[in-house]
């Protein structure tokens, strides 16, 4: 009998954490102290002010600063801040949100949108919080939609500046971190207008409050008051009536207005300007999917170390009860978790690898730019969705004892909540993503003569009635390629698992565009109708799509690692994140002849045995996660469960020796 693999903790955290590991361990480092543990109680007025003392205490510790330049006491490091910002959610997330707020979303814009002569008035202000900042884009009346904003900046020659207004009810700007009591100032976004033109929307630097806290003349707003989640965060409403900014506020790096109105760009087309005005801020994605990966890994590490040591119930030893994990139903609830955390731990440090190449200027071209746009848009939809089902596991795996406060799940999960909508609805941008992969798809076609494009569709068709038939199924080819294996060892293939997986992703895209051909060639109205049929289409292809780049991003870190142990284990946990993603698909497997339904039932039963395999490896795969108690700080992750089973199991064995002890009613029976 083959000894079981032993796996280096540190290795994987090294492949965990990635190229920012010493930030991260940095930033976990002064995130134990006790100064960042928030009390478990307290009225909003109480959270709001922790969250905001912690805040100073980030720029004493000098974590504020990374991404900025170093003129500015930063140090140019886009990857590693976001790195460390995402470590912040181990403290809290509250903490972690107005910390974006102020130097993600204020100051990056001012960073960002702004040129130099903005940087040194308002950036050391932002840094220092000197400044404290909101970022007022969303509008009661429009979220997503940005390019709908009502607000309006309109321009006077005359006195050369912009007055701002906000003309109904609707316009407000709302949901605002900071804007309901912190904030002195925000980047107000609105529709600019010049000399009767409108040039869409821009951004503007708008002093809002005096030092002593008090709305300036012309602003006003609303406090939203407690939320669900994240009540360490001041949000608010705000509104402007006729309020007057110099023309200098106007953040000008993709447009300007001159003194006596005259409107530039160095982008000619208003669409383009818009969307790399908004492309430049996509770093808030990117945290939010590093973020809600983090806290997907402490719920499981709180959840795994509880389930190593609380007993239920006795199973083959009458006197000793059975530890949860050791029931596969408790392995089968956590351990395609946490395989799924993993594997969008490693598709995120891809996207922070593409987010710092674009924004250190590595490679800044449109391709990059675009494609980072896209994966942060699907990585981000899909890491907050899995972390939202992954704490509320974690929280019934832990029965009673995880619905208590003092264990973190369920406050993380009510936190994490509204991460859904943060910087996009998620529904909306997947249906971003799977525009983009239409227009790659539809790129493909662009060289090709017509003669072409119509083989390659008759083949398609082929293609299409074979599966649909069930003439040809994946089946066959599995057994192919290891044509002596079990078939549960076929479908751990990693071949296998790739050309499931794949194929499903590039079937769903050329059907989709299948279907929104003739929507080029229809009035608008019949086109956003045709479209709106196939919604439900463009939000499934787009999962497919960002499960396909995790799966291989997954199966490129399996192959970094050099220990033959680690490995091993690894690739087991990789081959459970793929089948589990086969067999949340199985009906489109057999729908269209992927797999035969022989295979399809192995499914279910191969991952069974590959929980067994994993079960040894529980705890080491969580403690490569790299969080301690002060991170967890949640009673059940420690070993006050075990000291309890010990207690009860030796009252237990006295009880048994005692000859005082009563019998028990069935021996009686007996």
């Amino acid at each position: 009998m083959s000894e079981e693999p032993r796996i280096d903790i540190r290795a994987i955290g090294d492949l965990l954490d990635g190229t920012w590991k010493d930030v991260r361990r940095q930033t976990r480092e002064v995130l134990a102290g006790q100064e960042f543990h928030p009390p478990l109680d307290g009225t909003v007025a109480d959270k709001r002010a922790w969250t905001l003392g912690r805040l100073h205490a980030l720029v004493e510790h000098g974590t504020a600063a990374r991404a900025f330049p170093a003129e500015f006491g930063g140090h140019d490091d886009n990857g590693g801040n976001l790195a460390g910002f995402e470590e912040l959610v181990a403290a809290d997330p509250s903490l972690q949100i107005k910390g974006g707020v102020q130097w993600g979303l204020f100051g990056g814009a001012i960073l960002h949108l702004g040129t130099a002569e903005h940087h040194r008035r308002w950036l050391p202000g932002a840094i220092s919080l000197e400044i404290p900042g909101a970022f007022a884009m969303t509008e009661t009346g429009h979220g997503s939609d940005v390019a709908s904003l009502a607000t309006v900046a309109k321009y006077d020659p005359q006195t050369e500046e912009f007055e701002i207004t906000t003309p109904f009810r609707a316009a407000w700007k709302d949901y605002l971190g900071n804007a309901a009591q912190d904030a002195r100032a925000a980047v107000v976004f609105a529709q600019l207008e010049t000399l009767g033109v409108r040039h869409g929307v821009h951004a503007f630097f708008v002093p809002i409050r005096d030092d002593n806290g008090a709305f300036l003349p012309g602003i006003g707003g609303e406090d939203d008051g407690p939320k669900g989640g994240l009540n360490g965060v001041d949000n608010g409403r705000l509104h402007f009536d006729h309020v007057r900014v110099p023309r200098t506020n106007l953040l000008n790096r993709y447009g300007d207005v001159a003194p006596d109105g005259t409107y530039s760009s160095p982008i000619a087309s208003p669409g383009r300007r818009f969307f790399t005005m908004l492309g430049t801020l996509v770093q808030g994605r990117v945290s939010l999917d590093g973020a809600a990966v983090t806290a997907a890994k402490l719920g499981l590490d709180i959840a795994i170390r509880y389930g190593l040591q609380r007993r239920q119930f006795s199973g083959s030893d009458e006197h000793r009860e059975t530890v949860l994990l050791d029931y596969q139903r408790h392995q089968r609830r956590l351990f395609p978790l946490l395989a799924k955390t993993y594997a969008a731990q490693f598709a995120h440090e891809q996207l922070l690898t593409e987010f710092d190449r674009v924004f250190s200027g590595t490679d800044d071209s449109d391709e990059a730019r675009q494609l980072l746009e896209t994966e942060a848009a699907g990585f981000k939809a899909l890491s907050t969705w899995q972390a939202l089902d992954t704490l509320q596991e974690c929280r019934e795996a832990c029965g009673g004892q995880g619905f208590l406060a003092e264990n973190r799940i369920t406050g993380l999960r009510a936190d994490l909540d509204v991460y859904a909508t943060f910087e996009g609805d998620n529904t909306v941008l997947l249906q971003l993503v799977a525009k983009r992969l239409l227009a790659d798809y539809s790129k493909e076609f662009r060289n090709i003569d017509a003669g072409g494009v119509a083989r390659f569709i008759a083949t398609q068709a082929a293609e299409f009635t074979l599966h649909r038939s069930g003439l040809r199924n994946l089946g066959e080819s599995v057994a192919d390629a290891i044509p002596t294996a079990p078939i549960g060892l076929r479908l751990r293939a990693v071949e296998a698992q790739t050309e499931l997986i794949a194929s499903r992703a590039q079937t769903m895209v050329a059907e989709l565009a299948r279907n929104l051909r003739p929507a080029a060639k229809l009035p608008r109205a019949e086109a956003a109708a045709l479209f709106d049929r196939n919604q439900h289409e463009l939000i499934e292809t787009a999962r497919a799509h960002v499960e396909l780049r995790q799966w291989r991003l997954f199966c490129d870190a399996v192959e970094r690692v050099q220990d033959p142990g680690t490995r091993k284990v690894l690739a087991r946990l990789r081959d459970l994140f793929g089948l589990t993603l086969i067999e949340e698909h199985i009906g489109w497997h057999l729908m269209y002849g992927r797999l035969s339904m022989k295979r399809a039932r192995e499914v279910g039963p191969t991952i069974e045995r590959l929980l067994v395999k994993l079960r040894p490896h529980a705890l080491d795969l969580v403690e490569a996660f790299g969080y301690g108690p002060g991170h967890r700080r949640a009673p059940i992750a420690t070993d006050a469960e075990r000291v309890r089973q010990r207690e009860a199991w030796e009252w237990q064995r006295r009880r048994r020796a005692s000859r005082d002890q009563p019998r028990e009613e069935k021996h009686l029976r007996r």
